[in-house]
């Protein structure tokens, strides 16, 4: 190691996008829900993935050339599916994507889905670095891979490294799915809330979680208590391949949702999204399921195992929640003029889909993140849209 490097304690005023930090043996792991929310349920997938870094940037001033940055990554793996690749970490120098790299070694994790058993391996620490920064102060943004558990061990520099100051940026604070964290976006500056952030000019806190956007209380609390300029919530694709409520507990339970977040944010634009066009659960209810057949060629796809019939019983469909979301926010509108709705159709519809089709029937890729997040921006970020900027 050079004698010039400049070590820097990782500490809560270079994160952001993380809502608690915890210290490990190496070093500090950002999480994405508080210690006292991830108590309430300890689901093995919903830890998973608020603990993998989805939206969660270091952010500093500097006039370094040079940034080493030694990481732990855990890389989660299915037995019988092909691997994930190594995750991505993007430097942004003055809010432009500059370099990208990944990090070697780590631990892994393999789930056998079949005997819900799992095997960790383990391997040391990996070292991403960038060099040949420009020789002048300027912000850095070092994005961490949205789906990849990061535990951060050290930060060196060949000049000192302090706070970015306050640039006044309102904070977006998202909730969603597996696609609101990016699932299939080849880098974390490349999923469509990251890019919906950059194109409205906003700070994004991104509580998109993989497999676990079903409306939990905790959730809501949670964004009830953090700050935030503009908050949206995308509701929909998880509770339905979940299988998880009915007709019945699903509007009670968008109702209360909505009704704890006002409870800390009685005023702040608050915009509703119903799901995107996927063809496996538009009028055929959950669980969703891998594609066995799929699966026998090496590929990932899924499918849905209900029976359309069974909506006349209650089970959700993602038209069924669409139609029922847009009732919900127009009658609670009435009395609460910072409510909005967004028809995820609007993101992303059945012609998109001809066009740019879900490779595993379920998330999109980057080009479709990158669709999704310009169509947001123009309707959320407009003049007249509900995040717009309002000058006083």
């Amino acid at each position: 190691m050079s004698a010039s490097w400049i070590t820097t304690p990782i500490s809560t005023d270079l994160l952001r996008g993380a809502l608690d930090v915890q210290r490990t043996a190496r070093g500090v792991l950002p999480h994405r829900l508080p210690a006292w929310a991830r108590a309430q349920y300890t689901d093995g997938q919903l830890a998973m993935v608020e603990a993998q870094p989805a939206g969660v940037r270091l952010a500093f001033r500097t006039s370094a050339t040079a940034i080493e940055l030694d990481t732990l990554p855990t890389r989660h793996t299915y037995l019988g599916l092909p691997a994930r690749p190594d995750g991505v970490y993007d430097l942004l120098v003055d809010g432009h994507l500059t370099d990208q790299a990944s990090v070697t070694g780590g631990d892994t994790v393999t789930i056998d889905m079949t005997s819900g058993t799992t095997q960790r391996r383990s391997a040391p620490p990996g070292t991403v670095r960038f060099t040949g920064l420009p020789d002048r102060a300027k912000d850095i943004e070092i994005w961490l891979p949205h789906h990849e558990t990061t535990e951060l061990v050290a930060l060196r520099t060949d000049a000192p490294v302090a706070p970015v100051p306050d640039r006044g940026r309102r904070v977006w604070l998202h909730h969603g799915s597996s696609i609101s964290q990016g699932s299939n976006a080849t880098s974390p500056t490349a999923t469509w809330p990251a890019v919906a952030a950059s194109l409205g000019g906003v700070d994004l806190v991104n509580l998109g979680f993989g497999g676990s956007a079903l409306l939990d209380p905790f959730t809501a609390r949670t964004m009830r208590d953090a700050p935030a300029d503009l908050i949206s919530v995308k509701i929909g694709i998880n509770l339905v391949n979940a299988d998880l409520m009915r007709l019945r507990a699903f509007v009670p339970a968008v109702h209360g949702f909505l009704d704890t977040i006002r409870d800390g944010h009685p005023t702040t634009p608050l915009l509703v999204v119903s799901p995107i066009y996927c063809p496996i659960h538009e009028d055929t209810p959950g669980p969703g399921a891998f594609d066995l057949a799929a699966l026998a060629t090496g590929q990932v796809r899924f499918r849905a195992t209900g029976d359309p019939a069974e909506r006349a019983s209650g089970k959700l469909t993602l038209r069924v929640i669409r139609d029922e979301l847009a009732r919900i926010t127009a009658q609670r509108a009435a009395d609460d003029p910072n409510l909005h709705h967004l028809d995820g159709l609007d993101l992303y519809g059945e012609a998109d889909f001809a066009e740019l089709p879900l490779p595993d029937q379920l998330h999109p890729d980057s080009a479709t993140h990158r669709r999704i997040a310009e169509r947001f921006a123009e309707r959320a970020f407009a003049a007249d849209g509900p995040f717009a900027e309002r000058r006083s």
